[in-house]
């Protein structure tokens, strides 16, 4: 079946909005070339950034653990946060040369590279248990006659080609042995909010993949009587988040080092939520984002914990199948995952959050994700 774009006035506003945040990005343009600079393939800066050095950085999370532990002091640069967080956002930002850090899963840094803005993956996170702790689940609508993924042909399924809820249906549909061809995909990013649940509810398609956690949880207390559905996806991994820049950034020697330093501390940070879910879950879900302090708990347990790979070999697979999936839908050129990670950052996350997690007084890091990656990539 076709794809279509938005459908039923019940989200009409919203989609419109949306689709306006990202226009300007909506065709390719000219790769940037940095004159000079620090080549991509030199070895980092490894002293201080110089004075007035100033990263702007979207990544909420991050900032609140800085900000509770102290730690933000240590950043030995300037740091103005930005609320931007997400693939469309982070892209337009990108654009607009008005970030130097975003934070997203694993397509937007696809997505980027192919409207012609050439970036380079950081940091790398993943879950130890990915299987049990997935990012997202498929909402399905009341009604729509859907009990289980082999129902989904025939069927309207909410689609954001940027994104990584889009990578999640088209494999989606590759595990149940169907293609696009055999679903109507429905255009529609999710920017944040309860705009998928919203079309879910409305009629507008019949199956969404939604966040893991509150907002499953939630659509299923408000739909559920109606007919409403969660259904997990098949067993392929969703759990990847990166940090990424633009590759100009990276030719600064000031920002580089800059971000050098940021990239320590987030390590140390994401070791930190692991081993203080509770106070986390009060100080970013609760207070931050106004969760109950139920709800906040239950998200954070949801989530599982967090793993800094040490070998980022995993990952690049996984961003390897995820733009090739991609590619295929959307007609794009092939991408060489490899091509953007900058492994001069690789071991410096790793080395950051193994000295936070001794100095919480654990073990040492166990390393289940790799091993994971490697039983179900293509």
């Amino acid at each position: 079946m076709p794809s279509t774009r938005f459908g039923a006035a019940v989200i009409a506003s919203v989609a419109i909005t949306a689709a306006a945040a990202i226009a300007v990005i909506a065709g390719p343009r000219k790769a940037e070339v940095a004159a000079g600079g620090l080549p991509l393939d030199a070895p980092l800066p490894t002293g201080s950034p110089p004075a007035g050095t100033m990263l702007v950085i979207g990544d909420p999370t991050t900032e609140r653990v800085l900000e509770h532990t102290g730690w933000i002091s240590q950043l030995p640069f300037t740091v103005k946060w930005a609320k931007i967080t997400g693939g469309p956002a982070v892209t337009e930002a990108f654009h607009a040369k008005a970030l130097d850090v975003g934070s997203a899963a694993d397509m937007p840094p696809v997505h980027a590279t192919w409207v012609g803005i050439p970036v380079k993956i950081i940091a790398v996170r993943q879950r130890l248990d990915p299987f049990n702790h997935p990012l997202y689940e498929l909402g399905i609508a009341p009604h729509a006659g859907i009990r289980t993924l082999a129902d989904l042909r025939g069927k309207k399924i909410a689609f954001s080609p940027g994104q990584v809820q889009g990578e999640v249906v088209l494999r989606t549909l590759q595990a149940a042995g169907l293609s696009a061809k055999d679903v109507t995909l429905v255009e529609l990013p999710s920017s944040g909010g309860d705009l998928y649940v919203n079309a879910l509810a409305g009629g507008v398609v019949d199956v969404a993949p939604i966040a893991a956690g509150t907002q499953a949880k939630r659509y299923l207390e408000k739909f559920g009587s109606e007919g409403a559905l969660v259904l997990p996806h098949p067993p392929f991994r969703d759990d990847l988040t990166v940090l990424y820049v633009r590759q100009e950034t990276l030719r600064d020697p000031a920002k580089a080092a800059a971000l050098r330093a940021y990239v320590a501390l987030w390590a140390r940070a994401a070791e930190w939520v692991r081993g203080h879910p509770d106070e986390f879950a009060d100080l970013y879900y609760a207070k931050d984002q106004g969760l109950t302090p139920e709800d906040a708990r239950y998200v954070v347990s949801v989530g599982g914990e967090p793993d800094i790979p040490r070998d980022w070999t995993a990952a690049i697979g996984m961003e390897q199948a995820a733009a090739d999936v991609m590619a295929r839908q959307t007609k794009r050129p092939p991408i060489i995952a490899a091509d953007l990670f900058d492994r001069r950052f690789q071991a410096l996350a790793a080395d950051a959050a193994d000295a936070e997690w001794a100095a919480e007084g654990h073990a040492p890091r166990p390393l289940l994700a790799s091993a994971a990656v490697r039983r179900t990539q293509p």
